[in-house]
Protein backbone atom coordinates (compact mmCIF):
# COMPACT_ATOMS: atom_id res chain seq x y z
CA UNK A 1 0.00 0.00 0.00
CA UNK A 2 1.67 3.36 -1.21
CA UNK A 3 1.76 6.38 1.90
CA UNK A 4 -1.36 8.20 0.14
CA UNK A 5 -3.43 4.93 0.73
CA UNK A 6 -1.97 4.60 3.95
CA UNK A 7 -2.85 7.77 4.78
CA UNK A 8 -6.18 7.86 3.44
CA UNK A 9 -6.86 4.56 5.70
CA UNK A 10 -5.41 6.14 8.77
CA UNK A 11 -8.14 9.24 8.23
CA UNK A 12 -11.25 7.29 8.65
CA UNK A 13 -9.82 5.81 12.17
CA UNK A 14 -8.79 9.38 13.16
CA UNK A 15 -11.58 9.65 15.56
CA UNK A 16 -10.64 6.29 16.98
CA UNK A 17 -6.61 7.01 17.11
CA UNK A 18 -7.17 10.39 18.84
CA UNK A 19 -10.17 8.63 21.47
CA UNK A 20 -7.44 6.39 22.33
CA UNK A 21 -4.91 8.77 22.70
CA UNK A 22 -7.27 10.75 25.50
CA UNK A 23 -7.82 7.11 27.02
CA UNK A 24 -3.72 6.71 27.81
CA UNK A 25 -3.27 10.08 29.01
CA UNK A 26 -6.31 10.11 31.16
CA UNK A 27 -5.06 6.86 32.63
CA UNK A 28 -1.35 8.31 32.63
CA UNK A 29 -2.88 11.22 34.62
CA UNK A 30 -5.12 9.37 36.89
CA UNK A 31 -1.96 7.41 38.12
CA UNK A 32 0.49 9.76 37.96
CA UNK A 33 -1.03 13.13 39.38
CA UNK A 34 -2.32 13.45 43.06
CA UNK A 35 -6.31 14.61 42.77
CA UNK A 36 -6.99 14.06 39.35
CA UNK A 37 -9.17 11.33 39.46
CA UNK A 38 -10.96 13.13 43.04
CA UNK A 39 -14.76 13.43 41.49
CA UNK A 40 -14.88 16.92 41.56
CA UNK A 41 -11.45 17.75 39.34
CA UNK A 42 -13.60 14.91 36.84
CA UNK A 43 -16.62 17.60 37.22
CA UNK A 44 -14.23 20.16 36.30
CA UNK A 45 -12.87 18.81 33.55
CA UNK A 46 -15.99 18.11 31.94
CA UNK A 47 -17.36 21.98 32.74
CA UNK A 48 -14.25 23.09 31.46
CA UNK A 49 -14.58 22.01 28.13
CA UNK A 50 -18.57 22.19 27.85
CA UNK A 51 -18.38 25.78 26.74
CA UNK A 52 -15.20 24.92 24.02
CA UNK A 53 -17.52 22.37 22.74
CA UNK A 54 -20.38 24.08 22.25
CA UNK A 55 -18.21 26.78 20.46
CA UNK A 56 -16.76 24.01 18.44
CA UNK A 57 -19.89 22.12 17.40
CA UNK A 58 -20.87 25.83 15.63
CA UNK A 59 -17.42 25.89 13.97
CA UNK A 60 -17.25 22.10 12.97
CA UNK A 61 -21.46 23.19 11.29
CA UNK A 62 -19.15 25.91 8.99
CA UNK A 63 -16.01 23.45 8.53
CA UNK A 64 -17.60 20.67 7.52
CA UNK A 65 -19.33 23.09 4.26
CA UNK A 66 -15.82 24.11 3.83
CA UNK A 67 -15.97 28.11 5.70
CA UNK A 68 -14.43 29.48 9.27
CA UNK A 69 -15.46 31.50 11.55
CA UNK A 70 -12.79 33.79 13.24
CA UNK A 71 -16.41 35.78 14.68
CA UNK A 72 -17.33 33.39 16.84
CA UNK A 73 -15.41 34.38 20.21
CA UNK A 74 -16.32 37.99 19.06
CA UNK A 75 -19.85 37.64 18.82
CA UNK A 76 -20.43 35.04 22.14
CA UNK A 77 -18.48 38.00 24.39
CA UNK A 78 -19.96 40.85 23.14
CA UNK A 79 -23.57 40.10 22.74
CA UNK A 80 -23.89 39.08 25.99
CA UNK A 81 -22.05 41.96 27.31
CA UNK A 82 -24.44 44.04 25.41
CA UNK A 83 -27.37 41.97 27.21
CA UNK A 84 -26.00 42.42 30.29
CA UNK A 85 -25.24 46.15 29.85
CA UNK A 86 -28.79 47.11 28.62
CA UNK A 87 -30.21 45.07 31.72
CA UNK A 88 -27.55 47.18 34.39
CA UNK A 89 -29.26 50.19 32.47
CA UNK A 90 -32.92 49.40 33.26
CA UNK A 91 -34.33 48.02 30.02
CA UNK A 92 -36.98 45.43 30.44
CA UNK A 93 -35.40 41.48 29.94
CA UNK A 94 -37.26 40.32 27.12
CA UNK A 95 -36.75 43.74 25.06
CA UNK A 96 -32.63 43.62 25.62
CA UNK A 97 -32.95 39.91 24.83
CA UNK A 98 -34.95 41.12 21.33
CA UNK A 99 -32.19 43.59 20.66
CA UNK A 100 -29.26 41.02 21.07
CA UNK A 101 -30.70 38.49 18.97
CA UNK A 102 -31.56 40.45 16.17
CA UNK A 103 -27.87 41.64 16.26
CA UNK A 104 -26.81 37.97 16.61
CA UNK A 105 -28.99 37.12 13.92
CA UNK A 106 -27.60 40.38 11.72
CA UNK A 107 -23.95 39.70 11.86
CA UNK A 108 -24.42 35.55 11.20
CA UNK A 109 -26.55 36.83 8.04
CA UNK A 110 -23.69 39.14 7.14
CA UNK A 111 -20.96 36.69 7.53
CA UNK A 112 -22.91 34.44 5.09
CA UNK A 113 -24.21 37.01 2.71
CA UNK A 114 -20.78 38.42 2.39
CA UNK A 115 -18.99 34.59 2.02
CA UNK A 116 -22.08 33.02 -0.27
CA UNK A 117 -22.88 36.17 -2.72
CA UNK A 118 -20.29 38.45 -2.43
CA UNK A 119 -17.37 35.41 -2.73
CA UNK A 120 -15.41 37.02 -0.06
CA UNK A 121 -12.91 34.56 1.51
CA UNK A 122 -14.38 33.74 4.96
CA UNK A 123 -11.34 33.68 6.66
CA UNK A 124 -11.45 37.72 5.88
CA UNK A 125 -14.89 38.07 6.11
CA UNK A 126 -15.41 36.69 9.50
CA UNK A 127 -12.17 37.97 10.90
CA UNK A 128 -13.01 41.56 9.88
CA UNK A 129 -17.01 41.23 11.13
CA UNK A 130 -15.32 39.82 14.18
CA UNK A 131 -13.22 42.72 15.10
CA UNK A 132 -15.92 44.77 13.86
CA UNK A 133 -17.84 43.86 16.47
CA UNK A 134 -15.40 43.88 19.59
CA UNK A 135 -14.92 47.45 18.96
CA UNK A 136 -18.22 49.02 18.13
CA UNK A 137 -19.61 47.20 21.11
CA UNK A 138 -16.71 48.05 23.51
CA UNK A 139 -16.74 51.99 22.26
CA UNK A 140 -19.96 52.70 21.89
CA UNK A 141 -22.30 49.54 23.54
CA UNK A 142 -21.05 48.98 27.50
CA UNK A 143 -19.21 51.11 29.94
CA UNK A 144 -16.32 48.48 31.11
CA UNK A 145 -14.20 45.24 30.01
CA UNK A 146 -16.29 42.89 32.41
CA UNK A 147 -19.87 43.24 32.74
CA UNK A 148 -21.60 41.65 35.66
CA UNK A 149 -24.85 40.07 35.81
CA UNK A 150 -27.81 41.61 37.41
CA UNK A 151 -28.18 40.43 41.31
CA UNK A 152 -31.07 37.58 41.17
CA UNK A 153 -31.23 37.53 37.22
CA UNK A 154 -31.90 34.15 35.43
CA UNK A 155 -28.81 34.37 33.99
CA UNK A 156 -27.20 34.45 37.53
CA UNK A 157 -29.57 31.41 38.53
CA UNK A 158 -28.54 29.33 36.04
CA UNK A 159 -25.15 29.19 37.30
CA UNK A 160 -26.26 27.35 40.22
CA UNK A 161 -28.44 24.89 38.57
CA UNK A 162 -26.96 21.51 39.06
CA UNK A 163 -28.50 18.06 38.50
CA UNK A 164 -26.55 14.79 40.59
CA UNK A 165 -24.12 17.86 40.97
CA UNK A 166 -23.27 18.17 37.39
CA UNK A 167 -22.92 21.54 36.43
CA UNK A 168 -25.85 22.74 33.94
CA UNK A 169 -23.39 23.79 31.21
CA UNK A 170 -22.72 20.12 31.23
CA UNK A 171 -26.21 18.66 29.94
CA UNK A 172 -26.91 21.77 27.56
CA UNK A 173 -23.39 20.73 26.09
CA UNK A 174 -24.72 17.30 25.48
CA UNK A 175 -28.10 18.49 24.54
CA UNK A 176 -26.93 20.54 21.59
CA UNK A 177 -24.49 17.70 20.58
CA UNK A 178 -27.55 15.59 20.66
CA UNK A 179 -29.64 18.15 18.10
CA UNK A 180 -26.38 18.94 15.92
CA UNK A 181 -25.97 15.18 15.43
CA UNK A 182 -29.51 14.84 14.40
CA UNK A 183 -29.81 17.98 12.29
CA UNK A 184 -26.26 16.27 10.56
CA UNK A 185 -27.53 12.85 10.34
CA UNK A 186 -31.16 13.16 9.37
CA UNK A 187 -32.32 16.34 8.27
CA UNK A 188 -31.95 16.73 3.94
CA UNK A 189 -30.57 20.46 5.60
CA UNK A 190 -27.67 18.81 7.79
CA UNK A 191 -27.16 16.46 4.22
CA UNK A 192 -26.83 19.30 2.04
CA UNK A 193 -23.94 20.84 4.23
CA UNK A 194 -22.22 17.67 3.50
CA UNK A 195 -23.06 17.49 -0.33
CA UNK A 196 -21.73 21.10 -0.24
CA UNK A 197 -18.65 20.81 1.45
CA UNK A 198 -17.44 17.69 -0.84
CA UNK A 199 -17.84 19.62 -4.07
CA UNK A 200 -20.06 22.46 -3.93
CA UNK A 201 -20.36 22.62 -7.59
CA UNK A 202 -21.84 19.26 -8.14
CA UNK A 203 -24.11 20.23 -5.13
CA UNK A 204 -25.25 23.44 -7.17
CA UNK A 205 -25.57 21.39 -10.31
CA UNK A 206 -28.08 19.05 -8.68
CA UNK A 207 -30.11 21.57 -7.39
CA UNK A 208 -28.77 21.87 -3.68
CA UNK A 209 -29.30 25.37 -2.54
CA UNK A 210 -25.90 26.47 -1.73
CA UNK A 211 -25.68 29.90 -0.78
CA UNK A 212 -28.66 29.49 0.87
CA UNK A 213 -27.27 26.71 3.46
CA UNK A 214 -24.27 28.73 3.74
CA UNK A 215 -25.75 31.75 5.26
CA UNK A 216 -27.53 29.27 7.53
CA UNK A 217 -24.28 27.51 8.74
CA UNK A 218 -23.03 31.45 10.13
CA UNK A 219 -26.74 32.20 11.49
CA UNK A 220 -26.09 28.90 13.50
CA UNK A 221 -22.41 29.22 14.16
CA UNK A 222 -23.64 33.01 15.52
CA UNK A 223 -26.89 31.97 17.75
CA UNK A 224 -24.57 28.71 18.97
CA UNK A 225 -22.27 31.20 20.18
CA UNK A 226 -24.50 33.36 21.68
CA UNK A 227 -25.34 30.32 24.07
CA UNK A 228 -21.72 29.74 25.12
CA UNK A 229 -21.38 33.33 26.20
CA UNK A 230 -24.58 33.06 27.89
CA UNK A 231 -23.40 29.86 29.49
CA UNK A 232 -19.84 31.79 30.44
CA UNK A 233 -21.83 34.36 31.72
CA UNK A 234 -24.07 31.93 34.11
CA UNK A 235 -21.06 30.52 35.72
CA UNK A 236 -18.71 33.28 36.56
CA UNK A 237 -21.82 35.79 37.12
CA UNK A 238 -20.07 38.48 34.23
CA UNK A 239 -18.98 38.17 30.72
CA UNK A 240 -15.36 39.48 30.46
CA UNK A 241 -14.92 40.99 26.80
CA UNK A 242 -10.78 40.33 27.07
CA UNK A 243 -11.79 36.95 26.43
CA UNK A 244 -11.42 38.18 22.52
CA UNK A 245 -8.00 38.64 22.42
CA UNK A 246 -7.36 35.25 24.33
CA UNK A 247 -6.60 31.83 22.97
CA UNK A 248 -10.09 30.74 22.78
CA UNK A 249 -10.88 30.94 18.86
CA UNK A 250 -7.62 28.79 18.42
CA UNK A 251 -9.03 26.04 21.01
CA UNK A 252 -11.74 25.80 19.18
CA UNK A 253 -10.39 25.37 15.85
CA UNK A 254 -7.98 22.98 17.77
CA UNK A 255 -10.87 20.60 19.27
CA UNK A 256 -12.68 20.64 15.88
CA UNK A 257 -9.83 19.85 13.70
CA UNK A 258 -7.54 17.47 16.04
CA UNK A 259 -10.74 15.56 16.57
CA UNK A 260 -10.70 14.63 12.99
CA UNK A 261 -13.15 17.24 11.08
CA UNK A 262 -11.39 17.94 7.43
CA UNK A 263 -10.58 21.31 7.10
CA UNK A 264 -11.08 20.98 3.48
CA UNK A 265 -14.64 20.51 4.12
CA UNK A 266 -17.18 17.78 3.61
CA UNK A 267 -15.91 15.26 6.61
CA UNK A 268 -16.27 15.19 9.88
CA UNK A 269 -19.10 15.38 12.42
CA UNK A 270 -20.46 15.61 16.21
CA UNK A 271 -18.56 12.52 17.56
CA UNK A 272 -15.60 14.14 16.26
CA UNK A 273 -16.16 17.43 18.54
CA UNK A 274 -16.45 15.38 21.45
CA UNK A 275 -13.36 13.01 21.25
CA UNK A 276 -11.75 16.43 20.09
CA UNK A 277 -13.06 18.18 23.40
CA UNK A 278 -12.12 15.14 25.62
CA UNK A 279 -8.32 15.12 25.13
CA UNK A 280 -8.36 18.61 25.05
CA UNK A 281 -9.56 18.66 28.30
CA UNK A 282 -8.03 16.17 29.63
CA UNK A 283 -4.95 18.02 28.46
CA UNK A 284 -5.30 21.53 29.74
CA UNK A 285 -6.24 20.32 33.53
CA UNK A 286 -3.11 17.49 33.47
CA UNK A 287 -1.01 20.73 32.29
CA UNK A 288 -2.86 22.63 35.20
CA UNK A 289 -2.41 20.29 37.77
CA UNK A 290 1.33 20.30 36.91
CA UNK A 291 1.60 23.78 37.11
CA UNK A 292 2.90 24.36 33.62
CA UNK A 293 3.11 27.66 33.34
CA UNK A 294 0.21 29.37 30.66
CA UNK A 295 3.08 30.72 28.14
CA UNK A 296 4.07 27.33 27.58
CA UNK A 297 0.55 25.70 27.84
CA UNK A 298 -0.43 28.30 24.78
CA UNK A 299 2.72 27.20 23.45
CA UNK A 300 2.11 23.43 23.46
CA UNK A 301 -1.54 23.70 22.21
CA UNK A 302 -0.66 26.16 19.81
CA UNK A 303 2.27 23.14 17.92
CA UNK A 304 -0.85 20.73 18.74
CA UNK A 305 -2.68 22.47 16.09
CA UNK A 306 -0.03 22.99 14.06
CA UNK A 307 0.53 19.33 13.18
CA UNK A 308 -2.74 18.82 13.47
CA UNK A 309 -3.40 21.17 10.04
CA UNK A 310 -0.31 19.91 8.56
CA UNK A 311 -1.46 16.30 9.34
CA UNK A 312 -5.31 17.39 7.73
CA UNK A 313 -3.38 18.78 5.03
CA UNK A 314 -1.59 15.55 4.18
CA UNK A 315 -5.10 13.46 4.86
CA UNK A 316 -7.83 15.67 3.46
CA UNK A 317 -5.74 17.88 0.29
CA UNK A 318 -6.72 21.10 -0.86
CA UNK A 319 -8.59 21.19 -3.70
CA UNK A 320 -8.89 23.40 -6.74
CA UNK A 321 -12.58 24.28 -4.99
CA UNK A 322 -11.32 24.82 -2.02
CA UNK A 323 -8.62 27.01 -3.13
CA UNK A 324 -11.07 29.30 -5.24
CA UNK A 325 -13.50 29.35 -2.38
CA UNK A 326 -10.78 31.00 -0.41
CA UNK A 327 -11.48 29.14 2.90
CA UNK A 328 -8.65 27.55 5.21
Amino acid sequence: MNMAGWLNFGSLNQEGIVFAIAVVLFVAAALGLPGFIDANNLVAIIRSVSVLGILALGMAVVIIGRGIDLSAVAIMAMSVAWYLQLLNSGTPDGLAFAYVLAGVFAIGLLNGFLVAYADVPAIFVTLATGSFVFGYVRSQLITQDAVPVPQGHWVELLGGLRFLDVPIEVFVFAGLAFLFFLFLRYTKWGRYIYFAGDNPVAARNIGIPVRPMLVLRYVLSAFVALIAGLLTAASLHSINTRVVNSTLLYDIVLVAVIGGIGLSGGRGGVRNVLVGAALIGILLNAMTIIDIPLLYQNLIKAAILLGAIIVDGIINPRDEQTAQQGDI
